[in-house]
C-alpha cells in the first residue's frame, strides 16, 4: 500500500555567517482521509509554539487515508508517532497490535477526543430531491454518496447514524431498521475507499444527489465549491462522532519522540487549536470557543454509540465482524 506523506516544517534561513545547528524534532501524524486542510492549518501553529517553548525546530509529517486502512498500515509498519483518527475501533486495533497503550482513552481529556462532529448532508443547489432526513436517502431515485463503511471510519459513522435513526423511527424494530439500511446502501452509486474520494465523486464528477459525510466536511466543501451552490442539511437525529487521538507509544519510544508527540496531542485542547478546529466546522470541547462559534453549527439531537448500540465492543461484534449485520445489509454490493 502506498502512502502520501505531507510535511510541514519550521524553516530557518541563514544570512551571512552560518547559524549553529539546532536540534531537530520530527513526528508522523497518521490521520483520517478528509483532514488534510485541517492539519495544514494546525501544524504550523504548533510548530511555532514548540520552537518558542523549546528552542527546537520541528517537522510534522502527515499521512491521510481511510481510518481503518490507516490502522492496518501502521500494524504493517507505517511508523506513526501519533494517530488522529475518526473511529475508536481503529485505535483499539492498534492496542491489540501492541502499539498503543490499552488505557489510551484516559491519557487525554474527554476520552482522548479533543473535538467531535456528526454525519450530515450536503445537497445540490435548491435541494431538488428535497432531502431533509435519513429516511429520504432510502427513497427510490435518490442517490446518496459516501465511502465504503468497511474501509472508512467516516462511512462507518454514516452507517451507524442511519441505523440509529431507523431504530428511533421504527420503535426499536431491528428487522425494519435493517431493511431500511439495506435500501439506503443499495441506492449508493459507487463506494469509494475514503471520504475525500467520495467528496470528489459528488462535487467534481457530479455523481449523486446528496453527499453524506461529517458536518465539518460539509462546511468546508460548501465553501470550496461556492460556485456550485451546495447546501448543508442537518438531519433530525445523528450520531455523536468522536475524533480520538492517541500516542503510538511503541513507535514514539523507539524514535525518542514521546515528549513532542505527547505535547502535540495535548496542544489540540488549547484555545488556539480549538479556535482553528471550530473554523473548520468541527464541534469543540472548549466551552468558550464552542459558544463563540455556535452560530455556525445548528442544534441537533445526538445519540452516542453507547446509547444506541451498547458500546463499541457490541458494534464490533454485532455489526462490523465478518458475517455481522453490516455484511448482511451489504448483500449483492
Amino acid at each position: 500500500m502506498k502512502h502520501s506523506i505531507f510535511r510541514v516544517a519550521a524553516l530557518v534561513a541563514g544570512l551571512g555567517a552560518a547559524a549553529p545547528a539546532l536540534a531537530q524534532d520530527s513526528i508522523l501524524n497518521v490521520s483520517y482521509d478528509i483532514a488534510r486542510e485541517l492539519f495544514e492549518d494546525l501544524n504550523p501553529k504548533f510548530i511555532a509554539q514548540w520552537k518558542a517553548d523549546k528552542g527546537r525546530d520541528l517537522t510534522i509529517d502527515q499521512s491521510h487515508g481511510g481510518s481503518s486502512r490507516q490502522a492496518r498500515a501502521i500494524l504493517e509498519g507505517l511508523a506513526a508517532d501519533v494517530v488522529t483518527f475518526n473511529q475508536e475501533t481503529d485505535i483499539d486495533a492498534l492496542v491489540e497490535g501492541g502499539l498503543v497503550d490499552q488505557n489510551w482513552r484516559e491519557a487525554f481529556p474527554n476520552g482522548a477526543s479533543p473535538y467531535y462532529s456528526l454525519p450530515a448532508f450536503l445537497v445540490r443547489k435548491g435541494n431538488p430531491k428535497n432531502i431533509q432526513d435519513w429516511g429520504d436517502l432510502a427513497k427510490e431515485g435518490v442517490q446518496p454518496v459516501f465511502p465504503n463503511p468497511k474501509t472508512s471510519g467516516n462511512a462507518r459513522y454514516t452507517y451507524l447514524a442511519a441505523y440509529a435513526w431507523g431504530l428511533n423511527e421504527f420503535g426499536g424494530d431491528h428487522a425494519k431498521t435493517q431493511d431500511f439500511v439495506k435500501k439506503l446502501l443499495s441506492n449508493v452509486p459507487v463506494f469509494d475507499t475514503g471520504g475525500r474520494a467520495a467528496t470528489q465523486t459528488f462535487a467534481e464528477r457530479e455523481i449523486g444527489d446528496v453527499l453524506v459525510t461529517f458536518e465539518a466536511e460539509t462546511g468546508g466543501i460548501a465553501a470550496e465549491y461556492a460556485d456550485k451552490g451546495f447546501e448543508r442539511v442537518t438531519p433530525s437525529i445523528s450520531l455523536f462522532s468522536a475524533f480520538p487521538v492517541a500516542l503510538v507509544g511503541a513507535n514514539a519510544k523507539k524514535k525518542g519522540s514521546e515528549e513532542v508527540a505527547t505535547a502535540y496531542l495535548n496542544w489540540l485542547y488549547t484555545p488556539e487549536a480549538q479556535k482553528a478546529l471550530a473554523e473548520h466546522y468541527y464541534r469543540v470541547t472548549d466551552k468558550d470557543v464552542a459558544a463563540a462559534y455556535a452560530d455556525k453549527l445548528p442544534e441537533v439531537k445526538l445519540v452516542t454509540v453507547d446509547e444506541a448500540f451498547g458500546g463499541w465492543e457490541k458494534v464490533r461484534a454485532e455489526h462490523l465482524a465478518d458475517g455481522g449485520i453490516l455484511d448482511q445489509v451489504f448483500v449483492n454490493r
